[in-house]
């Protein structure tokens, strides 16, 4: 019984895990579909799953992989409650940071990846919050061409609202610093007319 609940708590996690990286920032980057239908590794060097409190904990090393999905942290708590609601938060620890990667469908060689000190994820809501030096990045065959920058970073995937602070409580600090958002020109389309 106990190895049923510790592998259905895995997938879970690993499902809200996905459901973050899927749902990035942007509503024009999408996840690869594919990903979901792959099988889910995590691994740790420390796990403890506590039943009365419906919390999975992991500790050490936390690395979760699932397709071209790759989730690197230095711990991950996950908590469930009785409604169907909960929370994942993941962070690093001296001087790490939480760093994901996916590819995103649209295109062969297109990646979305970044880092933030602590990325906590609202199953309910679904708002996933990037907090402290996070930073989103939209690649190209490796070429970077977006890039978003601050101490918060947020996305809303129910009403599909992406918010940037200078602060990592999420509110605007007058002189605090600045958000930054960096995108390289879209390549010039050809016509085929003039080609002929």
């Amino acid at each position: 019984m106990t190895t049923s609940r510790s592998t259905t708590s895995a997938f879970k996690f690993a499902a809200v895990i996905s459901l973050i990286t899927a749902s990035l920032l942007s509503p024009y980057v999408h996840a690869e579909k594919a990903d979901s239908q792959k099988r889910t590794n995590i691994s740790a060097e420390y796990t403890v799953f506590d039943g009365k409190t419906n919390t999975k904990t992991l500790t050490g090393k936390v690395e979760l992989s699932r397709g071209t999905l790759l989730i690197r942290a230095e711990n991950a708590v996950e908590t469930e409650t009785t409604d169907g609601g909960g929370n994942v938060t993941l962070s690093g620890h001296n001087g790490s940071q939480v760093f994901f990667r996916q590819k995103r469908d649209g295109g062969e060689d297109l990646w979305i990846e970044g880092s933030a000190d602590r990325v906590e994820y609202d199953k309910k809501s679904e708002v996933v919050k990037f907090i402290a030096k996070a930073q989103v990045r939209y690649l190209t065959q490796e070429k970077i061409t977006q890039e978003q920058n601050g101490e918060f970073l947020s996305y809303d995937s129910l009403n599909d609202v992406f918010t940037a602070t200078n602060s990592t409580s999420g509110k605007r600090v007058p002189g605090g610093g600045k958000v930054r958002i960096t995108s390289e020109p879209k390549p010039a389309k050809t016509d085929a007319k003039q080609e002929k």
